[in-house]
Parts: C-alpha cells; structure tokens; sequence
C-alpha cells in the first residue's frame, strides 16, 4: 500500500472511532437524566380535613324545676319535687311548705276534689308570701266570700300541661277569662306576678310557682 493510500486509511478510522465515542457518551448522558427524573405514576392524594366531631348538646335547664324559689322546696319527703310527681296536684301542692295559704283558699272554695280529678292542668300558684301582700282585711273578706274566691283561683288555672316552651302566651283560664304569661327561658312573669319556682310536675299538672296573687278583672 503506498504512503497516500494509507493516511487516507487511517484517518478515516480514526473519524469512526471519534463517532463511536460521541454517540456512546450521549446514550451514557440520557440515560443518566431519565434516572434522575422521578417516574409519578399518580397524582398526589388531596390530604383531607378531620372530620369535626358533633358537639354534644346542652340539656336546657328548663326541663326540670327552675328559680331562686325552688330553693324553697324540700329536698325530700312529699312535699319535694319528686315526692309531689306521685300526688295530684291539690294533694300535692297541701305537702309543700310554700303554699300553705293556697291550700286553705283552695279547701275554703271546695276545689280540691275538681283540681285533683282533672286530666291535665297548668297552676300558677300563689306562695304564702304572695298572699301575705294582700291587706288581711282584705284577704279575709275574701276567704269568706266562696264565689269570689273561687273565681280567684280558678284564674290561677289553665287547662292543659303548659311546658317552659309552650307558657308564653295568653290562655284561657278556668274561670272563663284569659291570662298573658310573658317571657322565655327561666324568665317569666304574669302582669306585676314573676314565676319564682316554674316547671314543678304533679301527677297531673304542671305548676309554675308565682310571687303575687293574680287578679282577674272584675
């Protein structure tokens, strides 16, 4: 081979290797970038909020017997809240201290056996107190005059067990006349009357205990 043929020769060789190598350090490069980029087969989980808990609920303190007056009230025996669920509410209301007045009105009227044979009733009901702020001369007349007093008490009465939801509002009364029982809540009054001990259950009634005698208009 003479000397021109053979630089021609190796020069073209040495061209092919150069390629060689180019192409390899290439591949070498790529994939060395796709094993550096991270494959996501799935989209990433939205992370989701706790579930809130339910609060849990408040029992309204007007189920049961409410106001400074119930403080009043035995704590045992007959005369207490428990112990008057079991009577009918005259029976009931004679063994509780705060309405001895109320039950010799009641006895004097001949009621006793009306309000303790009624299905349901609500009564607001006079404390001792409540009939104390009548002059006695006045309160006697009244004791004495049995139509007049019945007709009292009667407007003390409603027929129907009123709950603390349902005691707002005008009712008609026993004695044929209506009352207006304003307020919500442990908050309730009867013209100047505010209920002292409220929500009290009889075997048949509901008694809302009351700080004045109320009135009927005559």
């Amino acid at each position: 081979m003479n000397t021109k043929l053979r630089t021609r020769t190796l020069g073209l060789a040495a061209l092919a290797l150069t390629a060689s190598m180019s192409l390899a350090a290439c591949g070498s490069e790529s994939d060395t970038d796709s094993a550096a980029e991270p494959t996501t087969s799935e989209t990433p989980m939205e992370s989701e909020a706790p579930a809130e808990e339910p609060m849990e609920s408040e029992t309204p303190a007007a189920d049961g017997p409410f106001g400074p007056g119930c403080a009043g009230v035995p704590t045992e025996g007959e005369g207490s809240v428990e112990g008057m669920l079991d009577d009918p509410v005259a029976t009931a209301a004679s063994n509780n201290p705060l309405l001895k007045t109320l039950v010799a009105a009641v006895t004097e009227a001949g009621l006793v056996d009306t309000l303790n044979s009624a299905d349901a009733l609500t009564v607001f009901a006079p404390t001792d107190d409540a009939f104390a702020k009548i002059a006695k001369k006045d309160l006697n007349a009244l004791l004495a005059d049995k139509e007049m007093l019945t007709t009292v008490l009667t407007h003390h009465v409603v027929a129907g067990k009123l709950s603390p939801e349902d005691v707002a509002g005008e009712h008609e009364t026993l004695a044929g006349d209506t009352l207006t029982v304003e307020g919500s809540g442990e908050d309730f009054t009867i013209g100047d009357a505010a209920v002292v001990c409220g929500n009290v259950s009889t075997a048949n009634a509901t008694v809302y205990v009351v700080d004045s005698v109320l009135m009927p208009e005559m």
